[in-house]
């Protein structure tokens, strides 16, 4: 995890150093702020003029009386002030910069790794434990890398400069401090291992809550629909009681530092006051000597206690390190050979040979499948529920890999193309078409963003699609809300099939594109998707089996095989399994039992 942290601050190491050089200023400044106070009172009211390593002051005509060593204090009070303070602006200006930069990168680096993972990881994964490593995650590590990093150095620095200067005032007071310093430490590192724990909790708890206003927003139709807004509302009160509960024994835990620091500084401090006070009283000490060491007694604890503070801090950034660490360990890649091909313009050729595939081990969900589609071909895939059928079309694009036997376009492994080029080969027109939010013309050009306004509105026609847009409001540039929730539905499935033309892949994967649809809409979709399948290879799901009647070929599978093969005439005179679907659906028009998987 250190590693990651390192090799996202590297590129801005230079800012890095501009800070680091910022905050030595600081240092220099605190460590000289309590000094004029202590010529105040040991030379101003005492001497009355300045010690003899300020003697070159006199030069300048100041120093040589009560007011002009307090004048020569209060000019150095100043511009001890002025520097600290300029340094302390570019320590946060470039230290929040390096923050934003490094959380930018970092964001951007989760979500390109989170598309790159084969669909298998999303099988698992909750989106809502992901978006929240997307943002509250990285938003810890943006905190921690704009100011703790450097924040560390520094103090550890400063505590070294600190101790050598309170050596040098007075080594007895400051062998009390050190006495005490290593059973505080102890304290924190006891304190850091609990803090860390509920750090974890807490975080998996607000996880969970993302979890559960993504789900209730995402399905609020449903949820309206069926009047559940008191279980959805219910579950996001036991989610946020459960995170106000970890929180609060996170903070019982974390509350416990500034009490047990302050009562260690205020030990110590009690403890120089006291015997300080005699040494003035002897004549062994003045009392500017003991104002600085007091200060720097103060000073001491500071960068113990922010330290100290750091642990909770530590704590949450190794709990976000952890979660987004397991996001970009995930190796479920599809993976591209390095001297993988561009097949160009495909010609359509689909073979799948002994194909074996199973999501869980244990569950295998295609068996050994075999056969072949020449170019140009419309294959129908049917069979019940769960017999795989969504998942042949999945092997095509290589969504997933198969386990064992082989997928091919033109004779070539799909395995062996390059992914990118793979999938421009395929166009989808699914059960549910996903538009985007953005306009009409937006969500046409997605599949292909070079798109003309002139090949937008020619696919928007062969789509039937184009008199519905016209008549919107705004015609092409009408806006479309979350997921296309301002269309109908079969609004949204031409939008759908527009997309896929303007995208000219030579092979068509359609996923039970009519399956929701009213008989009005179907009858329009049904003839802008045999627009569409002209002089391309169609691989096509279908619920109504009436819908891939005119294929070339349908392939029944059944456990995961291919049960039966051939025409809708063939399979029927057969009386096997197709035509057993077939005669279910004859007999109970309104339901439609092909099944999907």
């Amino acid at each position: 995890m250190t590693r990651l942290v390192f090799e996202m601050l590297r590129p801005y190491r230079g800012w890095l150093a501009i800070v680091f050089l910022a905050m030595l200023v600081e240092i220099g400044a605190s460590l000289a702020a309590p000094w004029p106070l202590k010529l105040v009172l040991d030379d101003a009211l005492g001497a009355h003029h300045l010690p003899e390593w300020l003697a070159w002051a006199h030069d300048y005509g100041i120093g040589r009386h009560t007011v002009g060593v307090a004048l020569f204090a209060s000019i150095a009070t100043l511009l001890i002030a002025v520097v600290g303070a300029a340094a302390t602006y570019i320590d946060n200006y470039y230290s929040t910069s390096v923050g934003q930069w490094v959380a930018n990168d970092l964001r951007i680096r989760i979500y390109a790794h989170l598309h790159r993972l084969s669909l298998r990881y999303y099988d698992h994964a909750k989106s809502g434990a992901l978006i929240s490593t997307i943002t509250t995650d990285v938003t810890t590590l943006q905190s921690f890398a704009s100011s703790s990093t450097l924040d560390i150095l520094v103090d550890i620095i400063t505590i070294f400069f600190m101790i050598g200067l309170m050596f040098w005032l007075d080594w007895d007071f400051t062998l009390i401090a050190l006495a005490i310093t290593p059973f505080l430490l102890v304290f924190v590192m006891h304190l850091k291992k609990a803090v860390k724990e509920v750090t974890r909790t807490v975080r998996q708890r607000q996880s969970e809550i993302v979890a559960v206003v993504q789900q209730g927003l995402g399905s609020v139709r449903s949820v309206t629909a069926f009047g559940r807004q008191d279980l959805e509302l219910a579950r996001l009160e036991a989610a946020s009681h459960a995170t106000v509960d970890a929180a609060m024994q996170a903070r019982r835990v974390k509350s416990l530092l500034s009490p047990v620091v302050g009562i260690v500084v205020a030990f110590c401090t009690a403890i120089v006051l006291w015997k300080g006070t005699s040494l003035i009283v002897a004549g062994t000490m003045t009392a500017g000597a003991l104002t600085v060491y007091l200060a720097y007694l103060a000073q001491f604890f500071k960068p113990v206690k922010d330290l100290a503070a750091m642990t909770s801090s530590i704590a949450q950034t190794t709990v976000a390190l952890e979660r987004i660490q397991k996001i970009l360990a995930a190796d479920d890649i599809i993976v591209e050979k390095p001297d993988a091909i561009d097949p160009g313009r495909a010609k359509g050729q689909i073979s799948f040979e002994n194909v074996h595939f199973a999501y869980e081990e244990e569950a295998p969900i295609l068996n050994g499948v075999s056969f072949r589609i020449e170019p140009g071909q419309i294959v129908g895939i049917v069979g019940p529920t769960g017999s795989g059928k969504s998942t042949v079309l999945s092997l095509v694009p290589r969504f997933y890999d198969a386990s064992s036997g082989r997928v091919t376009i033109d004779g070539i492994d799909v395995t062996d193309y390059k992914l990118s080029a793979l999938r421009s080969q395929v166009g989808y027109v699914l059960q549910e078409t996903v538009l985007f939010r953005g306009t009409i013309r937006e969500n046409i050009a997605y599949g292909r963003p070079g798109a003309t306004e002139d090949e937008i509105i020619e696919a928007a026609k062969i789509a039937n699609a184009h008199e519905f847009i016209i008549r919107m409001p705004h015609g092409y540039d009408s806006m479309v809300g979350e997921r296309g929730d301002t269309l109908s539905g079969g609004q949204r499935q031409r939008v759908g099939i527009a997309r896929a033309v303007v995208r000219n892949s030579p092979i068509m994967i359609l996923d039970e594109p009519t399956a929701a649809l009213d008989t009005e809409s179907e009858v329009l979709v049904m003839e802008a998707l045999k627009r569409l399948m002209q002089g391309r290879t169609v691989i096509m799901i279908a619920h109504r089996l009436s819908t891939i009647r005119d294929a070339d070929t349908i392939v029944v599978l059944k456990d995961g095989v291919v049960a039966e093969q051939g025409s809708n005439d063939e399979l029927i005179a057969r009386g096997g399994l197709y035509a057993e679907l077939v005669h279910r659906q004859q007999q109970a028009p309104g339901e439609h039992h092909a099944g999907a998987s």
